[in-house]
């Protein structure tokens, strides 16, 4: 048996997609296993790997994980993206929890029914440029280093380029008010690890579209 992560959730991004780009960043090679159909689900739910009944679920270390955040904690752990003690940990948690909830608003955009996408639109934009990419600028120059925590790559910096890059999908000009947010951007998408996972080829999903969503559904509905 390989001893690689293997990632269990249909073909696309949702929930995976943060614990793929910290897998990807870390330089860990994965297998993806894509649920194509309600059975796949089923499946999963009846053989007992699914402790919640939900996914994404990931097979690390002899482990069915469950919960994208104690996935996503556990991978930060194993490969020292989370910080040098328990004040930085504290400081990434926090850091993280935010974008979390940035990117949910940015992966329901596509969920939103005809008539309400410009008002959820208006609000995403209003949400990123006036509550959270200000405090991400604001630590950035005030730690005057080029990671958000202490001196090294975490996994609040993964996801924060994660989350910038999806919030210029929607808007591509949402970052011009955000100098130190553009700078960091560039940097981190030049990490080796993580520029390999930018290129075309590599295992990170495209946008969901709406011609993606009935297959979804079909999935978990």
């Amino acid at each position: 048996m390989s001893g690689k992560p293997k990632l269990h959730y249909f073909n696309g991004r949702g929930r995976m997609e943060s614990i793929r780009w910290l897998l990807a960043a870390a330089g860990v090679e994965f297998e993806e296993c894509f649920l194509e159909t309600k059975d796949d689900l089923t499946k999963l739910q009846k053989d007992g790997s699914l402790m919640f009944q939900q996914v994404p679920m990931v097979e690390i270390d002899g482990i069915k994980m469950v919960q994208s955040r104690a996935i996503g904690n556990y991978i930060a752990a194993k490969y020292n993206l989370y910080g040098k003690d328990l004040k930085e940990r504290a400081l990434i948690d926090m850091y993280v929890e935010a974008i979390i909830d940035l990117n949910e608003l940015l992966m329901m955009h596509t969920f939103q029914p005809e008539d309400k996408k410009q008002q959820h639109f208006a609000n995403l934009v209003d949400k990123a440029t006036n509550r959270y990419f200000p405090v991400y600028e604001k630590a950035l120059k005030d730690h005057g280093q080029d990671f958000l925590v202490g001196n090294q790559l975490s996994k609040a910096d993964v996801q924060l380029l994660e989350s910038l890059l999806m919030a210029e999908e929607c808007k591509p000009d949402i970052l011009d008010k955000f100098p130190l947010l553009q700078s960091f951007k560039a940097r981190i998408s030049n990490i080796p690890t993580i520029k390999k996972f930018l290129q075309p080829g590599s295992q990170r999903k495209p946008p969901l579209q709406e011609k993606d969503l009935q297959r979804v559904m079909k999935i978990f509905h």
